[in-house]
């Protein structure tokens, strides 16, 4: 049974009907609604009979059905695909954090390539591993979004400790390539120009995304305070930047072409107009982005195979561990692979115009294949025709990449919030032993049968005796109340039919 109906559960606002795709096609539905809108009443005033034969309807329409089917469901495959990749780099986060927190100890000795360090220091250096898997996701989320560099208000305080120059000594011929800022940005400004004075941005000082002179670098985007304490941010460390931290997370404004998609050919006419009017002025386009490529990630996993390589090499884990870090690590590395293949592998140009031009060409001549048999209704059978088949066609096209800001995309921000809490909550484990809560008043190991907590056994001396039993004491006991144990669940757990 349901549990609630998604299309009716909640108000309906303009976020949620953004959501659906219908703001996306009523253009076309509109169009072909008014040709047979024209056919229908030319064919029924007798001025013309506009019906042709419509034996090819059948026909034509099953097998583009089938096509727009298949459409459909490769792009919902990639959409499942690239969450259960996600599925993966949380597992393998949670799973290097557990070992690495759990399992690298904290006492050191001056032994081999090890350093005497106090348990202090130890702690320190598992925790900022730890905050560079915290990294690792936040770095793929703006991969994926096509957000070159590191000076973003949600990753760059996490990785700012690492190095920054190939030989320690600050000189941008040495500026390893993490730091590479492909937005023409110079991280090694250290002083202002005018005054002298060094410029640092940090979190608590609002800045400027360069050619958005109204975003701010908060993640809040928007004047509106919300009442709750949401503020990831403000969970991260304050450091300072040369460079304007760039918001969290910057979606694209939406415009009213969003919502009137005809209103785009009267802009493009307006600019056609204005360039004649004005032959010399400079055109600025917007750059199409094809693919995204980023070395952040990569970067990311080089330093946890760097620190792997140095527990193992230092001896400070067991070689079965070592295996399990490597294993994780190599998850990591093999999940960024595929991530990168679904956002960088649309479904080929061709394919996708020539299924459009098709579904077109088929909606346009459906108004002449049913006006004879169907008289008005050929309106509104055109219309459900167009917005059946042109909807499923788009929502191909707007799940076939999953990472973006649209409202139908996987929710990245959310996933990477949640690793940031499973790996906090993983440093808050004391790494107690187990005689410690094993034998507390609180345990009652041998319930339902024997409902004694584990100080009271123990207190009752070296030998277990059983209940209501005549088995003897010790190991006989044991087993006699595990017998009584299973049978009781076996009985209070099933239903009788």
């Amino acid at each position: 049974m349901v549990a609630s109906n998604p299309l009716f559960s909640g108000r309906w606002t303009v976020k949620k009907f953004s959501a659906t795709v219908i703001n996306d096609i009523w253009p076309e539905v509109l169009f072909f609604s008014l040709v047979a809108t024209a056919v229908a009443v030319v064919t029924e005033t007798k001025t013309k009979n506009l019906g042709i034969n419509s034996s090819l309807l059948t026909v034509l329409g099953t097998v583009l059905g089938l096509v727009i089917s298949f459409r459909t469901s490769s792009a919902y495959e990639r959409y499942q695909d690239g969450r259960k990749m996600w599925t993966n780099v949380n597992t393998a986060t949670r799973n290097l954090g557990q070992m690495i927190w759990i399992h690298v100890p904290l006492n050191r000795e001056d032994k081999g390539l090890q350093r005497k360090q106090t348990n202090l220091e130890s702690i320190i250096e598992k925790k900022s591993i730890l905050n560079l898997l915290q990294a690792f996701p936040v770095a793929v989320k703006h991969f994926l979004r096509g957000e070159q560099g590191v000076y973003y208000e949600d990753l760059y305080p996490l990785i700012s400790f690492l190095p920054k120059y190939a030989n320690g000594v600050p000189n941008p011929e040495d500026r390893l390539p993490l730091w590479h800022d492909h937005q023409d940005q110079d991280p090694d400004a250290e002083y202002n120009e005018k005054s002298g004075e060094q410029q640092r941005h940090t979190r608590g000082e609002p800045t400027l995304v360069e050619g958005k002179p109204d975003s701010r670098s908060s993640s809040r985007l928007g004047t509106k305070k919300r009442k709750d304490n949401f503020d990831p941010e403000a969970a991260l460390p304050d450091v300072e930047s040369n460079v304007p931290l760039k918001p969290a997370r910057n979606p694209p404004k939406t415009t009213v072409y969003d919502f009137i998609p005809l209103l785009r050919f009267l802009r493009w006419g307006v600019r056609v107009i204005m360039r004649r009017a004005l032959p010399g002025e400079s055109r600025h386009r917007k750059k199409n982005h094809v693919a995204v490529e980023s070395n952040v990630p990569l970067e990311i996993t080089l330093f946890l195979a760097n620190y792997t390589g140095f527990l193992m090499r230092s001896g400070l884990v067991q070689p079965a561990i070592a295996t399990g870090l490597q294993g994780n690590l190599a998850t990591l590395q093999d999940t960024l692979s595929n991530l990168e293949r679904i956002c960088n592998t649309p479904l080929p140009f061709a394919y996708q115009a020539h299924l459009r031009m098709s579904l077109w060409l088929y909606l346009l001549f459906l108004p002449f294949q049913v006006v004879t048999a169907m008289h008005y209704i050929t309106i509104p059978g055109t219309a459900f025709a167009s917005f059946l088949l042109l909807g499923f066609l788009e929502i191909g096209q707007e799940i076939e990449n999953p990472f973006n800001y649209d409202l139908n995309d996987l929710d990245l921000d959310h996933f990477c919030l949640d690793i940031q809490r499973q790996l906090h909550e993983i440093t808050t484990h004391t790494n107690p032993d187990p005689s410690e809560f094993v034998f507390s008043p609180l345990n009652q190991p041998f319930a339902p049968a024997d409902k004694r907590s584990a100080s009271e056994l123990i207190a009752g001396g070296g030998e277990y005796v059983a209940p209501d039993s005549d088995a003897a004491p010790g190991i006989n006991s044991i087993r006699r109340t595990l017998v009584r144990s299973w049978r009781d669940v076996d009985t209070f757990t099933r239903k009788a039919y």
